[in-house]
């Protein structure tokens, strides 16, 4: 049984849509021949199988405008000007479920509007200038309860505070590696593994060392996480060893172990965090460090709600041991969604002292109301505190600065033109202090802010019951 969804085209876009993807051409080309192989391929596999097989075919195309006035790090208008852009994700997305095992193939382009000329010819030896994969794996189905996954694949954990699939990003977050999976109808295990390696060295001439020279990356990470549901609530625990390697090429293993829980009470709905870091990161230093998160969520109306909440990351001091490290690493997560839509914290980017990340106290206030029928307002405020002293001259440990970074404000409002087809716009505005300026320089008395409109079109082109 082959279905086609009637609202698209077969290239999955039509109308204007296809006119603001024309400039993407060559990427979208080299993407669907892939896919199209790829397709074959299950097809053929399907008609073997016989009739419990089913062939997916879905697509993604993400354009997201930014206005950058400010965002992660303070501007100062008197010397640099704002940023303006477009970037867009395209993928295809191809799945394959049979009785005994699972497939999924996910192609994806990433790439700021105008990067490439109009008229564009890769060099030759140049490779695939545009395509690369976002997910690729076969999961083997042992049972009912019991998986094993094989591959590129993402790995997306409750609150996705250390876990994440970076979804807001374009490019995401995939990790290669295996996963096995024990479940029933209550509570599931996942142990998680991976071993990293990079090809500078061909693979025929990789006969010696395993050295690994790939920017934050783990060298190895193994993680076992357990998560059971209860009547009102639920609980999940995590351990997890992230292993990174040093130019010695020693490797060198921190443990973060933790969890949270949730339970409601009536309507109110209560969630507490805690995670705790030791071992020895690759700089030598022993680690010492946690994490402590709560928030409350209550009604607000029909259908919307409030949001009272704080998170605590514990950081390093300048009085620190030079042998300590005692600021969380909050690693694979998806930051953005905690820490303020500005992108000031623990998202690729410093906030420190002489080298030492001081951590972060945010407590924050969340509204979601709805707004007709299908739009949602999200209105959040933000209170940035440093956990350890800001000083004017921190190499002399001399005049001792308020330990308030700013405030920031994040307004976000979403709509579904159709189950499809979403839109999504945001403004962000921060009320910056001096402490902040010292630790990310800029002008902190200058207007920051950052605005963003996002239209995002998912439909599935191809579904086939094999």
């Amino acid at each position: 049984m082959l279905s086609l969804p009637k609202m698209y085209s077969p290239l999955g876009v039509g109308g204007s849509e296809a006119n603001a993807a024309s400039c993407m051409k060559p990427q979208i080309s080299n993407l669907f021949k892939t896919s199209l192989i790829t397709f074959c391929t299950m097809l053929v596999i399907g008609i073997k199988l016989g009739a419990q097989s089913t062939f997916t075919l879905k697509a993604e195309v993400r354009p997201r405008t930014e206005y950058r006035h400010g965002f992660k790090k303070l501007i100062n208008p008197a010397t640099q000007n704002a940023a303006f852009f477009t970037d867009q994700r395209t993928r295809l997305i191809t799945t394959f479920s049979a009785p005994k095992y699972d497939f999924m193939v996910s192609y994806q382009d990433v790439r700021i509007w105008g990067e490439e000329a109009q008229v564009y010819k890769p060099t030759v030896g140049s490779g695939s200038a545009f395509a690369a994969v976002n997910q690729a794996w076969a999961n083997l189905k042992f049972s009912k309860k019991t998986s094993l996954k094989l591959g590129r694949q993402e790995w997306d954990y409750d609150n996705v505070r250390i876990l994440g699939n970076l979804a807001w990003a374009q490019q995401s977050r995939s990790h290669d590696g295996a996963l096995l999976v024990v479940k029933d109808s209550v509570q599931q295990f996942h142990l998680g593994a991976a071993y990293n390696q990079d090809g500078k060295t061909p693979e025929q001439t990789k006969l010696l060392e395993t050295f690994y020279n790939v920017t934050g990356n783990y060298k190895t990470m193994q993680f076992l996480w357990y998560h059971r549901d209860f009547k009102k609530g639920g609980l999940s625990l995590l351990a997890l060893n992230n292993g990174q390697q040093a130019k010695d090429s020693s490797t060198y293993y921190t443990q973060t172990l933790g969890g949270i829980g949730n339970i409601k009470l009536k309507k109110i709905k209560l969630e507490l965090e805690a995670y705790y870091q030791t071992g020895k990161e690759a700089a030598g230093k022993d680690v010492n460090a946690w994490l402590l998160a709560a928030s409350l969520t209550a009604p607000l109306g029909k259908k919307g709600n409030l949001v009272l909440g704080a998170d605590y990351l514990s950081g390093s001091s300048l009085d620190d041991a030079a042998s300590q490290n005692n600021s969380f690493n909050p690693l694979y997560g998806t930051h953005h969604k905690f820490y303020g839509y500005m992108d000031y914290f623990y998202v690729g980017n410093a906030s420190a002292q002489m080298s030492r990340t001081i951590g972060l106290i945010d407590p924050y206030l969340r509204f979601n109301v709805p707004v007709g029928k299908k739009a949602n307002l999200q209105l959040t405020g933000h209170q940035f505190i440093s956990p350890v002293d800001i000083y004017s001259v921190p190499e002399q440990k001399t005049t001792k600065l308020s330990n308030t970074l700013g405030t920031e404000i994040d307004l976000v409002l979403s709509t579904a033109i159709t189950p499809d087809v979403k839109i999504e716009a945001g403004y962000s505005q921060l009320f910056a202090t001096e402490s902040m300026a010292k630790i990310k320089g800029g002008d902190y008395k200058a207007l920051q802010n950052w605005a963003y409109c996002m239209i995002t079109f998912s439909p599935t082109l191809l579904i086939s019951k094999l």
